[in-house]
């Protein structure tokens, strides 16, 4: 009676039928997207708040979009998000896009320690070490100056660091510190448990703001033990107009856990709109269950079909809505030259089989398949033929598109596309591209494999 995907109802109804006492409850457990009646009217009563503050003047004139600068499509997505979310491109923004994982540490740690009201924080995971403990550091002495600090961490994302001492020393610190989405008994049968924030993002004084793919973490200290060498992330540092829209997301965040109201967290921190610096036009999609439907689904396709020359993609876990696979196929079908980049090893055995089941099909239509040597790619981007960008945390797996709370931003600027396009150039230099002829030579055992754990992508 919920209508979700065929694919994903089989897949139930097959779970179920093996172990008829086991599948029933699994699928009690993680098989619905259960938010809980309390979380769905609290995003209710935010997404009318935020409804109301777009209404007026200032902000209408900041979504007033010259989309003469841009191809005809860019205008379509934006209308597009709007029907189906609310969500608004707004203009008079400017960019840094880093790659070097040291380095955005180290920036990030600086901007923490100009900071003079505000810091507003959330990530899916934070681990001990290296130069996560520098940005720890100045986040704690900024709540000693006076900086009212939040701070927001996934409760699954981080469980090993909630267990160590870094959060009480962050408290005593003065940060308010929240773990998102926390689990326990009685809430596995409020809401489900394995809907997670995935978000990550950083918001400074609200004129300064970071978001991308890393979580707060050093790679150097990071999992090892995976075998996988060190993460590779991308984070772009913001300013203008898109800060106040990514601190929105945060106080958003921030309100569902704590049950404090918008206009209270906004009054404590002094938050104010961000003024326009630049001329960057960015859409920002806040995903997740129950707060923007089929949204993100819908502007990944449309920045697929949107491409007539050139496709480049990078995504660390390839699972995804059969539509996706569908329109890169289809995409590269009708001549575009589409270019898929993703890590050669990745820390999940299942995603990594049924990952490589879609291999087959997407490689026949022409799609150029690049595997990543250089360590765990972890940055999720597009650029389509050198003028727009999606940017952010979601992963092109079925948990990023429809479980995970995201945050992903759809740029359109020729600058930043090609900004973006040159770091996605460098991971194909450290790459080895996937030959189509060797590929259909693999073993029968790993054939198998793969296309029977590609029966479990719907629920990965």
């Amino acid at each position: 009676m919920r209508r979700p995907p065929t694919g994903v109802a089989l897949s139930w109804l097959f779970l179920a039928t093996l172990l008829p006492i086991a599948g029933p409850l699994i699928y009690f457990f993680i098989g619905e997207r259960r938010i809980g009646k309390r979380r769905k009217q609290g995003i209710e009563t935010i997404r009318n708040e935020y409804q109301i503050k777009l209404e007026n003047s200032t902000w209408k004139d900041l979504a007033a979009v010259d989309w003469s600068r841009h191809p005809a499509a860019a205008r379509g997505m934006d209308l597009l998000a709007r029907k189906v979310s609310g969500n608004i491109t707004v203009k008079g923004s400017s960019f840094e896009l880093f790659s070097d994982t040291q380095e955005i540490l180290r920036e990030i740690a600086l901007d923490l320690e100009n900071a003079r009201s505000s810091i507003l924080m959330e990530f899916y995971i934070w681990n001990e070490g290296g130069l996560a403990d520098e940005v720890l550091d100045a986040l704690m002495r900024a709540a000693g100056r006076g900086v009212a600090c939040l701070l927001l961490v996934d409760a699954i994302g981080a469980a090993p660091w909630w267990k160590g001492d870094q959060p009480r020393k962050l408290t005593d610190a003065g940060v308010m510190v929240r773990p998102a989405l926390p689990v326990g008994l009685i809430r596995t049968f409020i809401g489900r448990t394995d809907l997670r924030i995935h978000r990550k993002i950083v918001v400074i004084d609200s004129r300064v703001a970071w978001t991308g793919s890393m979580n707060m973490v050093d790679p150097r200290f990071f999992k090892q033990s995976a075998g996988v060498g060190e993460w590779v992330d991308a984070m772009v540092r913001l300013r203008g107009t898109v800060v106040t829209l990514l601190g929105a997301t945060v106080v958003s965040d921030w309100s569902l856990e704590s049950n404090e109201s918008i206009s209270t967290i906004i009054e404590r921190c002094g938050l104010n709109p961000a003024s326009p610096e630049g001329s960057l036009d960015v859409q920002v999609i806040a995903s997740g269950p129950e707060e923007t439907s089929d949204c993100l689904l819908q502007m990944l396709l449309a920045t697929i079909n949107a491409a007539k020359k050139e496709l480049i993609v990078t995504t660390p876990y390839l699972a995804p809505d059969d539509s996706i696979i569908h329109a890169l196929r289809g995409a590269a079908g009708r001549g575009v030259n589409v270019q898929l980049i993703v890590p050669e090893k990745v820390d999940s055995f299942l995603t990594r089989y049924a990952s490589r089941s879609y291999y087959d099909e997407l490689l026949q239509m022409g799609v150029e398949i690049h595997l990543y040597r250089g360590g765990l790619l972890h940055t999720k981007s597009i650029t389509v033929d050198g003028w727009m960008s999606m940017f952010g945390t979601v992963n092109l797996d079925m948990r990023s598109l429809w479980i995970n709370y995201e945050v992903s931003l759809f740029i359109y600027d020729t600058g930043f596309a090609k900004e973006l396009r040159a770091l996605q150039q460098s991971y194909i230099r450290d790459a080895r591209r996937l030959d189509p002829e060797a590929w259909k030579k693999r073993r029968f055992d790993e054939r198998f494999i793969e296309n029977a754990l590609r029966l479990a992508s719907p629920l990965l």
